[in-house]
């Protein structure tokens, strides 16, 4: 948790802030996560009351993680779940009692079931009580390769084990990183990229950190999957993701499409640039009320060095070529 907020994929704004906090809170915070997590799913058999608490706190712990980080629509998902640990009489106050209403109709139906009464099933209900043992039972069945997957020793993250991908396993970091780096794309008109008077100009993503000056953002549910992958990227290398370049073709060629996926192009409205380079950066928070905050900078950044280097559409057209890439051209 020292390191978790300001490290994290897409930071939000109270990412800043939590991140500042002092150690014995990232401590409490820790050991938090593990009751929520490790503890209170038993409370759900524990009846009803306990099984209320679980599904409260597991919601206000989703909500603290969704205001928290951008971490697209997985924790949104994990509420789903907990919503049925809240029975009938829990959720009364949110229906209106008026007649006619599904309240009322509830209620009719509970006071059925008290006294004994039975509706008479249907066809379509017989065929849906089927369907949902069969669907239960093939879940079941291709879960196994699953459980066994978590109780072994050897255990697999982020893999499918049916062609169809009903059931996988899934984890969102195996671990968390200490520092953040960023990869930042750079164009140049300049001829002679190497020439010392080559102006550079930046690009800029619509959610990822880039310019020091701007607020990180707060999209949750929402997904923007580039901004995504450019984290992968930064700690990594443009040989392990070759989709890096490819996208610096399409910047080069000034892609509507690619274009799309930003925030700024420095070169809206200009030709293109000749050359796009791709620069490392270490990214750290400002400290609130610091100089570099009181300059209205949310980050500060030091060079780590180049991560890919300059291209041009005609030095990457073999580079195209030899993974059968349609070579982006000039309009």
């Amino acid at each position: 948790m020292d390191y978790h907020y300001e490290t994290q994929p897409v930071p939000s704004p109270i990412s800043y802030y939590v991140h500042r906090s002092p150690w014995w809170f990232h401590h409490f915070e820790t050991l938090v996560n593990h009751f929520i997590e490790l503890i209170v799913p038993f409370f759900i058999f524990l009846g009803r009351r306990m099984c209320i608490i679980h599904g409260v706190l597991q919601i206000l712990f989703q909500v603290a993680l969704i205001l928290s980080g951008n971490l697209s629509f997985l924790n949104w998902l994990t509420i789903v779940p907990s919503i049925a640990c809240f029975d009938d009489a829990s959720l009364g106050f949110f229906f209106s009692s008026r007649g006619g209403r599904a309240k009322e109709l509830v209620t009719t139906i509970q006071a059925q079931d008290a006294s004994g009464q039975k509706p008479v099933p249907t066809l379509g209900t017989l065929v849906r009580r089927v369907v949902n043992i069969s669907l239960g039972l093939l879940i079941a069945y291709l879960s196994l390769p699953v459980v066994l997957n978590l109780l072994s020793s050897r255990q697999i993250m982020n893999t499918s084990f049916n062609p169809l991908r009903i059931v996988n396993t899934y984890g969102a970091f195996g671990s968390i990183t200490k520092e953040r780096t960023e990869v930042v794309f750079q164009g140049t008109h300049s001829p002679d990229h190497a020439e010392p008077t080559a102006i550079w100009e930046e690009y800029e993503f619509k959610c990822k950190p880039g310019d020091l000056r701007r607020r990180p953002c707060l999209i949750s549910p929402y997904h923007y999957r580039l901004d995504w992958l450019m984290w992968f990227a930064a700690f990594q290398t443009y040989e392990q993701n070759e989709w890096v370049i490819h996208l610096a073709g399409r910047l080069l060629a000034n892609d509507s499409i690619a274009l799309s996926l930003l925030a700024h192009n420095p070169f809206e409205g200009r030709k293109p640039p000749r050359w796009i380079r791709g620069e490392h950066f270490r990214y750290k928070f400002s400290d609130p009320g610091g100089i570099h905050a009181a300059q209205g900078k949310w980050w500060i950044r030091k060079r780590i060095g180049p991560y890919f280097p300059p291209v041009s559409l005609a030095g990457l057209r073999k580079y195209f070529e030899a993974r059968h890439w349609p070579h982006p051209d000039i309009p």
